[in-house]
């Protein structure tokens, strides 16, 4: 147990499954606080339980679509009515959509990837930043993607939303400057969580295929790597972390073992 975590209070959007969820269990091992967000209320309950008896001191949950301005204003005001701070903010709540090609891509896709992976994080971090100490480890930690880093067929919408989210990161860190606060992203690779799930809208086939044959990341892998993060002295910031399973040397290159 990191003792520069225990008892700090921990948001986290997107909570209710995949990162989101297991950051929760993990900052819950650690004895942290946890504010949990996400619009699945029912979810969010599930993880809030699953959290406490992890060891987590409090686990409250509340309904956040950081797609909704006033959602996200409603989220932070319930928030202030159960603490003054905010030790560490994780901006997880985002995800992807379709894999058309541009020539056949759709505007509510590219709409719903924008708001969540982009706005998204920009309400989210200007509401709660006035409760983020100063000087005192505090961090805002972003959820981003390799699809940041470099783009694919069919996927355009997300990977600029991705690049988006890391000049977000990188410009709130000089905006920054001199508060004390840290900002950084943790960026990961093929993962096996619900991602593909939502992006191909419940093909659970499809969804199954892009990991066949890999031993993909996984939701403890990465939240693991937040608590990690997020427990480093005051005075140390991990500005960007990405992350691949060893099967993946980059976004076109994956090993598929034949079974």
């Amino acid at each position: 147990m990191n003792a520069r975590l225990k008892n700090k209070w921990i948001l986290i959007t997107g909570a209710s499954s995949g990162f989101g969820a297991a950051a929760a269990r993990a900052f819950a091992a650690e004895g942290s606080r946890l504010l949990l967000g996400a619009r699945r209320v029912e979810r969010l309950k599930e993880v809030s339980v699953a959290a406490q008896a992890a060891g987590a001191p409090a686990a409250e949950f509340h309904s956040l679509d950081v797609a909704s301005t006033a959602s996200v204003k409603e989220f932070v005001d319930w928030a202030r009515g159960r603490t003054d701070r905010v030790d560490v903010l994780i901006n997880n709540a985002g995800g992807a959509q379709g894999l058309d090609p541009i020539a056949s891509g759709k505007d509510e896709d590219w709409e719903a990837m924008f708001q969540s992976n982009v706005l998204g994080i920009l309400r989210m971090t200007r509401a709660v930043l006035p409760l983020i100490p100063h000087d005192a480890g505090g961090s805002i930690l972003n959820i981003g993607s390799v699809a940041g880093h470099t783009a694919y067929e069919g996927g355009a919408a997300y990977c600029a939303a991705k690049a988006g989210e890391l000049q977000i990161t990188r410009a709130l860190r000089l905006e920054l400057n001199g508060t004390g606060i840290r900002v950084g992203t943790v960026d990961p690779g093929l993962a096996e969580t619900e991602f593909s799930l939502v992006r191909f809208k419940g093909d659970a086939p499809r969804a199954k295929s892009v990991y066949e044959g890999v031993k993909p990341l996984t939701a403890e892998d990465i939240a693991e790597i937040l608590v990690w993060v997020a427990g480093r002295p005051a005075h140390v910031n991990i500005d960007e972390l990405i992350v691949k399973p060893v099967d993946q040397a980059a976004v076109h290159k994956v090993f598929r073992r034949k079974f």
